[in-house]
């Protein structure tokens, strides 16, 4: 049985990530969609796109795009965006998600894939990533290293998954943080933006990156 918040409260945070992250994995839905997607991240990923209202969302694994059909939901309510969704296999997308006609489902391997998804987006273009692919440190940086070229200033860049033997025991080691790390010492146009780990629970701890104003 689920244990009762009121009668835990001096459960320690070690104890609670687990639980969490087991609902994530088993029985979190979005529409009816199986979606491994921690809430407290996502109410964030709100809030960026509303502040932010980008001309494209770049989703790097979409399991069965839950996330995306989110995502396309909360641009049709501003009326603007385009998501693309990049998945080694697309194969357990979900009809809804694959209906919805902001969403551009691309298969294959992101880095490949770059130089097309490059050519989709408009120069200048309010461009909001999110790398959520294989979680080894390898291929987040490359990732990173690619993706964030098609930020503006201004623009964010989450990487998920960061939790990764931070938080919880779980995931490549090294993975997502030691990659986040190696790209900000790198690259000094961005910052990690910790403001969006205002929940304090996050999967994506120092995963918020900015792209600083010019």
């Amino acid at each position: 049985m689920q244990p009762a918040m009121e009668k835990n409260l001096d459960m320690q945070l070690r104890d609670i990530l687990p639980i969490i992250q087991r609902r994530v994995m088993e029985d979190t839905t979005y529409f009816g969609i199986p979606t491994l997607q921690s809430p407290t991240d996502f109410w964030i990923y709100q809030e960026i796109i509303f502040a932010m209202r980008p001309d494209f969302i770049v989703e790097i694994g979409n399991y069965c795009g839950g996330s995306a059909l989110a995502m396309a939901h909360l641009l049709d309510q501003l009326e603007h965006g385009t998501i693309i969704a990049i998945d080694i296999d697309s194969t357990r997308i979900h009809p809804t998600a694959r209906a919805h006609p902001r969403i551009q489902f691309l298969e294959g391997d992101a880095c490949s894939l770059f130089d097309k998804v490059r050519g989709m987006i408009a120069p200048k273009a309010r461009t909001l990533v999110i790398e959520d692919s294989s979680h080894t440190k390898e291929n987040t940086l490359n990732i990173l290293r690619r993706y964030s070229e098609l930020t503006q200033p201004g623009d964010h860049l989450i990487i998920e998954d960061s939790i990764c033997y931070h938080g919880l025991d779980i995931g490549p080691n090294p993975g997502p943080y030691e990659a986040i790390e190696e790209f900000i010492a790198e690259n000094k146009e961005f910052e990690v933006d910790r403001s969006k780990e205002g929940f304090m629970i996050t999967w994506n701890p120092t995963g918020y990156l900015k792209r600083r104003a010019r």
